[in-house]
């Protein structure tokens, strides 16, 4: 394991899970920190909230309270296909482009992922009768949106968002950290108190349950990725995984890196994740994919339908 890949591992279990005397005295001595930043994003929230406006169309915002994903995408992308005239709204992490961005159009991808950012390239190639735009200014990609014809909206991650007015579904981390401090001390973007404002709370094992399958499997494969918390991917990696590589969310890999570590782990593939996978399409590197699928409780399909009914 590279010192790249041991430093981001090592932030991860300091925000989720400290263990060491030095990760809880850290925690605690940026304190003060975490009380100023709790204080600037309840103030935001409070400001959004006192002038928040509706859009004449359904929205739903599918966030989570901790830095880094939870299933976000994955969830959002199994709950989308069950609509029509769909959208996904997102911000773009790690894209080289800014502004807004019609990233795909019922299907019809009209950029790169240098342009899109790679969870953005994962909606657009999983959905291909949704429209994906990414932008900066939520508010101006769903009037976009709703020129466009898109009958509802996704906003992944859009929970922070509090001047549109949405369905809030707030997914818990699975397992929960045992740090419950916000940022810097801790993992929560958030204070834990304001999953009371969200209109449903989902979990893993609860709501919904994760089915992993290993496409073109290798008999030595390197795991290389760049998602938040990468040691989640443990739990379903077959024995043959030689060694992992992890650089830091939304890492935009070039070939001649990837091929480096191909030839100095000796391995035979590059085993991967698809959000990762959007960005090595266009290499020539023999490829085992981590797929992936959501599927969702028919009880929380029902809690869903259920909101979305009462906005009628």
């Amino acid at each position: 394991m590279t010192k790249r890949s041991r430093l981001i591992l090592w932030v991860e279990e300091y925000l989720f899970y400290p263990s060491s005397f030095f990760q809880k005295f850290l925690s605690y001595l940026l304190l003060p920190f975490s009380v100023i930043y709790c204080g600037i994003v309840l103030w935001k929230r409070y400001q959004g909230e006192k002038h928040q406006r509706s859009f004449n169309i359904p929205i739903i915002s599918i966030g989570n309270l901790t830095v880094g994903g939870n299933g976000k995408t994955p969830f959002c992308i199994a709950l989308a296909h069950e609509y029509e005239n769909v959208g996904i709204i997102l911000r773009g992490y790690g894209r080289k482009s800014k502004g807004l961005i019609l990233v795909s159009d019922r299907g019809q991808v009209l950029c790169d992922t240098m342009a899109s950012g790679d969870e953005a390239m994962l909606y657009a190639k999983s959905l291909p009768k949704a429209t994906v735009i990414v932008s900066e200014d939520r508010i101006e990609a769903i009037r976009f949106a709703k020129k466009r014809g898109v009958k509802l909206i996704f906003l992944d991650d859009g929970f922070s968002k509090s001047t549109i007015a949405k369905i809030d579904i707030l997914m818990r981390p699975y397992p929960e950290p045992t740090n419950t401090f916000c940022l810097p001390s801790g993992p929560y973007r958030e204070p834990r108190f304001l999953y009371e404002r969200a209109d449903l709370i989902i979990s893993e094992e609860n709501d919904f349950t994760r089915h992993v399958t290993i496409l073109n499997p290798t008999s030595r494969m390197l795991l290389v990725t760049a998602i938040s918390k990468p040691s989640r991917l443990d739990a379903y990696l077959p024995e043959n995984v030689i060694g992992k590589i992890a650089f830091e969310d939304h890492y935009m890999y070039t070939e001649k890196e990837l091929l480096s570590l191909l030839e100095t782990h000796q391995a035979s593939s590059i085993l991967t994740t698809q959000k990762d996978a959007v960005k090595m399409t266009t290499f020539d590197i023999p490829l085992s994919i981590l797929k992936l699928d959501i599927e969702i409780s028919e009880q929380t399909k029902g809690n869903i339908n259920t909101l979305l009914a009462h906005l009628s």
